[in-house]
């Protein structure tokens, strides 16, 4: 079992409830899954793009990505019916909290001139959406042997009565907001 969730079994629940004044545990926000995506527009034109990300993707995330392709047919684009457009990795139980472990202690801290995650960036039906613009800042990416960088989407679905409620259980679990 990974710390992070130790701790939230543990004491950030308990926390939680005498915080947000719940009266019963059920009503504790609790983290459902990550979906972390990635958009490809580029890799129409190059296959080995394609190739390079899912390797990338299925390090960082611990699993095999699902490609993701296109609905309809855009000719402004180049872009064909059922051409492969996209990954997404949807993350849950024990991968899900050891990648939220990666990411708060590991990777967010290198990202260059880091000075907090905006806050505004709930739903309003308590989910979080955090985009990244380079997959470099993980760990288990080598540097020297990228070709292409990608960014990416990581989205928290959280099951919660609202955004402050969503907020209070990331700021716990360790999600560095700005001040």
């Amino acid at each position: 079992m990974s710390e992070l969730k130790k701790l939230y079994d543990n004491k950030i629940k308990k926390e939680l409830m005498k915080e947000l004044k719940l009266k019963n545990i059920n009503e504790v926000p609790k983290i459902e899954k990550i979906v972390i995506s990635m958009g490809l527009g580029k890799a129409i034109a190059d296959k080995a793009m394609l190739d390079e990300a899912i390797k990338d993707l299925s390090i960082i995330s611990g699993q095999k990505p699902q490609v993701t392709t296109a609905r309809k047919s855009i000719s402004n684009f180049k872009l064909r019916k059922g051409a492969k457009v996209g990954l997404k990795v949807t993350l849950r139980k024990e991968r899900m909290y050891e990648f939220m472990e990666r990411f708060f202690n590991v990777a967010i801290p290198r990202i260059r001139d880091f000075r907090g995650i905006s806050d505004n960036s709930f739903d309003g039906r308590g989910n979080f959406n955090l985009g990244i613009s380079d997959h470099v800042i993980f760990p288990e990416i080598e540097y020297d042997k990228i070709k292409y960088s990608f960014g990416m989407n990581i989205t928290f679905v959280i099951k919660s009565k609202n955004d402050q409620h969503s907020y209070a259980l990331l700021k716990k679990l360790g999600m560095p907001f700005k001040k």
